[in-house]
Order: structure tokens, then sequence, then C-alpha cells
């Protein structure tokens, strides 16, 4: 399956990319450019090429352009996908760190909407805030929110995440209400991966998945963990997975990557992804995860 991963990157000068995206000597490579695996995009994009390499599949192609939160390299990248002769082909498109604008949204979404075969539909970060912002949730395969975030997606009169993310925050036991009204509100994709000390899938029709071991305590002070789990989730999506299944996987895979990396509170999400295609390979090995009622399923659409 041909994948697309969009996002930015915090240099001022980094240049508009649309290239393949590889590792190389725990580095990031997409066309001429280098980049370390940090916060953000990039640890989305590494944790998405390593998954890929242990699942045999093509490593993502990328756009992404530079933007230290002025906006003009998110504008860059929306024109891009806009106005460039792309026939977005690809069978899966993860959006990621993109300043939300909520005009340029709606116009890529038009595109893709007219598409014979449309595609799957990622979008965390940045990109999650203006699908809700835009009133075309529901046209998402699968959104990534932490509980703040949740809170965001429940709330159908806020404008902007800063006015919900105090709210319920360290309430994650409010959680399961905030996924109930954010699909009475249309406010959700079809699927949600909440993360948090205890991970949730669920849609429509309630919580399907929870995945709280291992319980690794150390991780969540490290940025860049929840782009990790995207990244891992959106490989396995990429691989045939079905969304459920994938979001599981991912967020077991993940939380598994702090246990064999034996994190601590300094390490940095690029030491974690050392430990990575071993994380991914045993949690394969073993695909039983919590689901509703304590049961293992397979969670299948």
């Amino acid at each position: 399956m041909s994948w697309l991963i969009v996002g930015t990157v915090p240099y001022e000068n980094f240049p508009l990319v649309h290239s393949p995206c590889t590792t190389v000597d725990g580095k990031l490579r997409i066309g001429e450019q280098t980049l370390p695996i940090l916060r953000g995009t990039p640890a989305l994009l590494g944790a998405a090429c390593s998954a890929a390499d242990v699942l045999g599949i093509d490593p993502p192609r990328v756009v992404m352009a530079g933007d230290i939160g002025r906006g003009d390299g998110s504008a860059r990248v929306y024109r891009y996908l806009v106005e460039a002769h792309m026939d977005y082909s690809e069978r899966l498109i993860v959006f990621h760190y993109l300043q939300p604008n909520v005009d340029w949204h709606n116009k890529i979404l038009l595109k893709i909407e007219e598409l014979p075969q449309k595609p799957i539909l990622v979008a965390d970060a940045g990109y999650m805030y203006v699908a809700k912002m835009s009133g075309f949730a529901s046209s998402y395969h699968l959104f990534t929110p932490d509980a703040g975030e949740m809170a965001f997606l429940a709330d159908e009169t806020a404008p902007h995440p800063f006015y919900t993310r105090g709210f319920l925050l360290q309430e994650e036991e409010e959680v399961p209400a905030l996924i109930r009204r954010a699909y009475e509100n249309e406010n959700a994709a079809r699927y949600l991966l909440v993360k948090g000390r205890k991970d949730l899938v669920a849609s429509i029709d309630g919580i399907m998945a929870e995945i709280s071991e291992p319980s690794v305590a150390s991780m969540e002070p490290i940025g860049g963990t929840g782009d990790s789990l995207t990244g891992v989730v959106a490989a396995l999506l990429a691989s045939g997975r079905s969304l459920p299944e994938a979001a599981a996987l991912g967020a077991k895979a993940n939380r598994l990557m702090g246990l064999l990396a034996d994190a601590t509170p300094a390490f940095s999400v690029d030491e974690l992804m050392l430990v990575l295609p071993k994380a991914l390979e045993r949690t394969l090995a073993d695909q039983a995860f919590s689901c509703t009622g304590g049961a293992s399923c397979d969670c299948e659409e």
C-alpha cells in the first residue's frame, strides 16, 4: 500500500520536500535533506520508517516544510497539496503538525472527496484540530488525541484546544464520557485512539480495546512518544491491518518500546527508537490485547 505523511519541522530554512523517507544511521533521510529524529513530525516519521522495515513494506512518502510557528511553512504545504499536480493515489494519508487553517483544509478534503477511490485518512496534532474545527471530523478514519485533546473534541463550542486543554485534563476516568459526547456532536473520526495511562480504541459503538500494559511511567515526560505511536499505527495500517487492530497493536508496541529501552525521564525519543523494531516484532508475535469485557479479540472492522 502506498502511503503519505504530511507535516512540518521546526526549522526556518527547511525547504518544501515531497520524497520518500528512510532512516540512515539513526537519522531521517528525505530527498536531499537529513534530519535528527526529534519530537513532532520527525518522531512520527522515524517510527513509521522503522516499523515499515519490520513489516516488510515500502517506506512512506513525505510532504513537509519548515515552520517555526509563524505558519509560513504550513501555508506552503497546504498550497502544494491543493495546487500541485498530485494524483492522491496513496491509499493512506497521515496529516500531522500543520498550523490550523480551515479554508486550506476544506480545499484539500474536497480534492480527496472527488477521488474515485478515497484513501484512509489519519489526523493527529494540529491537523486533528482543524479537522474538528472544519465540521468534517467524520470524514476521517482515525484521530489520535490525548485526554486533553479529547476534551476539545467533545466540546462542540470550543474554537481551539486552548480553551479546553485544562478542563478535565487530570480526570482520565472521564474520557469514556468525552468519547461519547464527541460522537454525539459528530466531532470524532470513525475511530479514536485516545492516549493516556490507559490507551483506548473506540468508535461510535463504544470502547473496543483497552491497552494498559506494560505501564512505563517514565515515558510520560519524554517528548515525542505520542508522535511515535501515530507513526507505528500508520505503518500497521499501510501493511493492511484493520484500523482497530492497527491502533491496538501500535499502542502495545509503543508501550513495550519504553520497557525494552529501560527508559528514564531523561531519555529522548530517538533513544527509544533503537528498540522499536524489537518492540514491534514482540507485539506482533503476541497479538492478544484487552477488549471490552476483558476478553481478547481481533477487533476486525
